[in-house]
């Protein structure tokens, strides 16, 4: 099968997406030193609006775009971050390649604590994400939760003038643009992170087998199992950005490990479990803890 020449990556403009798209880029390039890329930046709906996800629709708003993008042969491969990932992606897609993943936890940044017991009483956490919220105020209900949306820099600016005591984000994010600022890493035992957190996805249309081959060599075995474990389990519970769902898997020798959490919006109750078994069932894993947490109370919480 014949190398393409070129490659059209379909971005977000926002820094951390071009950050991301250039990431894949360069690694592609170290494969392929004679491919010529370009980018094909996009305005997502996520980008546009001012509100929580959750009360505008969820993941999709991020990734939509980009995928017409593809769907209308306008870009190659489209580069996500996998936490934005839908469960279902459209018709005449497929995401072959889930890149080695990076630190998948949150991380508190805070200008005068260093970890979530320091936080003064009654201090202002900047979220959007349910998860978050639930897990923060299962441990402190004192805190108040205020909504947070825009860019990683936005974000940072909002917490510098003082509008939040505190912010939590996604470590990947910050590392990824090598922000220079002091964070504090919060353990899965604290807050469990995201299906996907970490993980970026390449995304390309199912028939274009040329360009499957050549985004091949970026696929990491060890990300793919873990995503695909803490997929499976989001899918099975039809879970979006309304409920409270987080999913962390871990690959050791040939074992996932995956532990997953649903809880209510104000953090009174969750539901929590684990299961494990060999690498190549990783969704089977997914859909058994699922099933495991829907009986032990999870479908009420999620209704």
């Amino acid at each position: 099968m014949s190398t393409p020449a070129s490659l059209r990556i379909a971005t977000r403009k926002s820094p951390l997406a071009l950050a991301q798209a250039d990431w894949v880029a360069k690694q592609l390039q170290s494969y392929h030193p004679s491919l010529n890329i370009e980018f094909v930046k996009i305005t997502s709906a996520g980008d546009t609006y001012p509100s929580p996800l959750y009360d505008v629709g969820g993941k999709g708003l991020f990734t939509k775009e980009l995928e017409e993008a593809l769907l209308q042969k306008k870009a190659d491969i489209a580069v996500h971050s996998m936490k934005d990932i839908p469960a279902q992606i459209p018709e005449g897609l497929a995401l072959p390649v889930i890149c080695k993943r990076i630190d998948p936890r949150d991380v508190l940044v805070s200008n005068t604590a260093n970890d979530l017991a320091s936080l003064a009483s009654s201090a202002r956490v900047g979220t959007s994400s349910l998860r978050r919220q639930c897990q923060l105020l299962s441990l402190r209900p004192d805190l108040i939760i205020m909504a947070l949306r825009g860019n990683v820099d936005t974000r940072l600016k909002k917490l510098e003038t003082g509008m939040f005591d505190a912010l939590i984000l996604a470590a990947a994010g910050l590392l990824r643009l090598n922000i220079r600022r002091p964070f504090y890493f919060l353990s899965p035992e604290i807050c469990l992170p995201a299906a996907g957190q970490g993980a970026l996805g390449l995304e390309c249309r199912i028939d274009d087998h040329a360009i499957q081959h050549l985004i091949a060599p970026l696929n990491d075995f060890k990300s793919f199992c873990e995503v695909e474990a803490e997929r499976a389990f989001t899918a099975h519970l039809n879970g979006g950005c309304r409920s409270p769902i987080a999913a962390y898997a871990v690959l050791e020798d040939e074992t996932v490990l995956l532990r997953g959490l649903i809880g209510s919006p104000e953090g009174r109750r969750i539901v929590k479990g684990r299961q494990q078994g060999l690498a190549k069932e990783a969704k089977k894993i997914g859909i058994q803890l699922a099933d495991s947490l829907l009986e032990k109370g999870g479908r009420e919480l999620l209704q």
